[in-house]
């Protein structure tokens, strides 16, 4: 609750992802849904049934009535709707990219902490139960590889394989090894779409530690997947599947005699729980609280200035 009423909230774009923050945050204590927004008829005319909310094809219609909002229209379209959302006092979750250029993630940031305003980003694998339960066992890695695969889908063609998949990993990575980038490189391949389809870069971070990320939209297989590689360690998240296995090397028992390899498996403890909805009651949470949301504009902007280093190389 916000001084005794619901938070008003509204999604600008109720397509693939959008519904769900609509269904969701009609779910939610404290919260009222007060509006979607979106160009498609049909489409507002099924949620306008089902939710009895205000319908809006314009996303201004919605300014003055919410408190906060979620903005999961094309990426082309982040920074002018999101800043003008947050001008007008506004909080607002953007989906990943934060915006398509770097120099529209920092004007965005800029804005978000002139106003003193919730500016969170979409980067929803940090509230995989899986992802979560990393923090435990992550310490000083020296290798990552990543896969994301998966097949194609006609949604997100206006950005390549880069901001829409290979960004969430990138983001994860970052979050990891919290470490500068000191070289990338890269290779891509356009193969359905005229954006890159399939692309795998290599980050070299000034710890050492050597991140390796593949990410497709032309697979027949749909993975999700993440191992990390660290002294005596061993980890493999499934993303998907919110699964974590962890092998560690024990020590020998005898350090002077030789002795084979021992290596024993640990159980991690998951919570698991739908991500998004996970994401959408952090995010109302610092709407309530003013706390700085677990992936800030910063963290967006971070991860969008990696894999703009990564297109440049492509």
């Amino acid at each position: 609750m916000k001084n005794g009423q619901p938070i008003r909230v509204g999604v600008v774009g109720v397509g693939y992802v959008g519904q769900h923050h609509a269904r969701i945050y009609s779910e939610m204590t404290g919260v009222e849904l007060v509006g979607v927004v979106d160009i498609d008829e049909t489409r507002l005319q099924e949620l306008g049934a089902r939710y009895q909310i205000q319908l809006c094809r314009d996303y201004r219609e919605l300014l003055g009535t919410v408190d906060a909002v979620s903005v999961a229209v094309p990426t082309l379209l982040h920074y002018s709707i999101a800043k003008e959302f947050l001008e007008r006092g506004v909080d607002v979750l953007v989906e990943k990219p934060i915006a398509q250029h770097l120099a529209q993630a920092d004007e965005l940031v800029g804005v978000a902490k002139a106003d003193d305003r919730i500016f969170q980003v979409g980067h929803i694998e940090r509230f995989n139960g899986a992802v979560k339960a990393l923090e435990a066992v992550v310490r000083s890695p020296g290798f990552i590889e990543c896969h994301r695969l998966g097949p194609f889908a006609n949604r997100n063609t206006d950005v390549d394989v880069v901001l829409d998949l290979m960004i969430h990993d990138i983001d994860i990575v970052l979050n990891l090894i919290k470490s500068p980038v000191v070289a990338v490189t890269a290779v891509g391949v356009p193969v359905i779409s005229d954006q890159v389809d399939i692309a795998n870069a290599r980050l070299q971070f000034e710890s050492g530690c050597v991140a390796n990320l593949t990410a497709s939209r032309v697979s027949i297989e749909r993975v999700r997947r993440v191992r990390i590689f660290q002294r005596d360690t061993f980890i493999s998240l499934d993303y998907a599947q919110q699964e974590i296995a962890v092998y560690h090397r024990l020590p020998a028992a005898d350090p002077g005699a030789e002795t084979t390899v021992t290596i024993m498996k640990e159980n991690i403890p998951i919570d698991k729980a739908e991500p998004l909805r996970v994401e959408l009651e952090s995010f109302i949470e610092c709407v309530r609280t003013r706390k700085r949301p677990l992936v800030s504009g910063e963290d967006g902007r971070e991860a969008l200035k990696v894999a703009s280093q990564i297109v440049e190389k492509l």
